[in-house]
């Protein structure tokens, strides 16, 4: 019978194998593994440093890599926080992975032991791989068959027996992380507004009233933010050079520099700037408003302006982004 002969989900008293709740899972997943929330299975030093670490609550997906398991993944939780111990060094440093492995003794071909009792197992553990190079970012790396994901690298030095918060490397990944995209324009602008009258490192709203309230989500932790000066115009017979940037609430993105000679003629420019920031804890959740902001230089020799006009246009493109983040637990 080439079929797994009960499909999910079949009446009629019909018995489900394990491989087809695991598809469910997989799918469920999208064919990825790693932690569920952001702030899932965190490795930390204890509060006082020791010879341990402890791992956060959380969940995560893992997928099923023993012999014939295309397609399967498992679905564990960690509902209360849980401790390891990490043995000390002697003379050489040491690296060792925290993972969070499945031990699952009647997939095919794993040789995992049986529990003591097979309805509660367990049957996932929180685990040291000891003794791995110190460039390692995966469990893939060293053992790759394991149905297993890695939570991070310790890098011990020689002569050490407590873990301290910087030995730990974090290496979570999240399963199916979440992203937003935003986008806003303005085009035309009453009147001119000019960018050049404030030199660095003042700045000033630019175009004026070149402003977006933007919610962020609150599961985001960076942004990644292109804005566009589309369509300034060049119109006094001086040489312009500055700097320009977008500033989410009081987050500001790294300066462009604006350096536009005169050649006898007026002339239009774009430019594109912005770059990705972090978003603190305080910001998620709250509303803030996206702002496009310019400067003249510091050098006092150039007097030069750039104008927005009613043949400017002013994008702003943002990207909320969610990664693993380190929260207290």
């Amino acid at each position: 019978m080439p079929w797994d002969s009960v499909p999910w989900f079949t009446e009629g008293g019909a018995e489900h194998s394990s491989e087809i709740a695991r598809l469910l899972a997989y799918t469920a997943f999208a064919g990825a593994e790693g932690i569920i929330g952001g702030g899932d299975l965190q490795v930390k030093a204890l509060g006082t440093p020791g010879p341990a670490v402890q791992i956060g609550t959380g969940a995560c997906a893992v997928l099923n890599r023993s012999a014939g398991a295309a397609y399967q993944a498992y679905a564990a939780r960690l509902p209360t926080s849980d401790q390891v111990s990490i043995p000390g060094t002697g003379a050489s440093p040491r690296s060792d992975l925290i993972v969070a492995r499945i031990e699952n003794p009647y997939s095919f071909g794993e040789t995992w032991p049986n529990p003591s009792d097979p309805k509660v197992g367990p049957y996932v553990f929180t685990r040291v791989v000891s003794g791995v190079p110190n460039t390692t970012k995966s469990i893939r790396q060293v053992r790759s068959a394991d149905s297993a994901i890695t939570l991070a690298r310790i890098d011990i030095p020689a002569n050490t027996s407590s873990i301290t918060q910087a030995m730990i490397k974090d290496l979570r990944e999240m399963v199916n992380p979440r992203r937003r995209r935003v986008l806003r324009y303005m085009h035309g602008f009453n009147g001119v507004d000019e960018v050049g009258n404030t030199r660095y490192p003042n700045w000033e709203e630019f175009p004026n009233g070149c402003r977006w309230p933007i919610e962020i989500p609150e599961w985001a932790t960076s942004a990644t933010i292109i804005a566009t000066w589309a369509g300034l115009e060049q119109v006094n017979a001086k040489d312009s050079y500055g700097h320009l940037r977008a500033k989410l609430g009081t987050l500001v993105t790294s300066n462009t520099n604006y350096d536009c000679d005169w050649v006898g003629s007026r002339q239009r420019f774009t430019f594109i700037g912005g770059g990705t920031v972090s978003i603190p804890s305080s910001l998620r959740g709250t509303v803030q408003d996206l702002v496009m902001e310019g400067c003249n230089t510091s050098n006092t020799s150039y007097t030069g302006t750039l104008e927005a006009d009613g043949g400017s246009t002013m994008f702003c493109d943002i990207e909320f982004v969610e990664s693993p983040r380190e929260d207290s637990f």
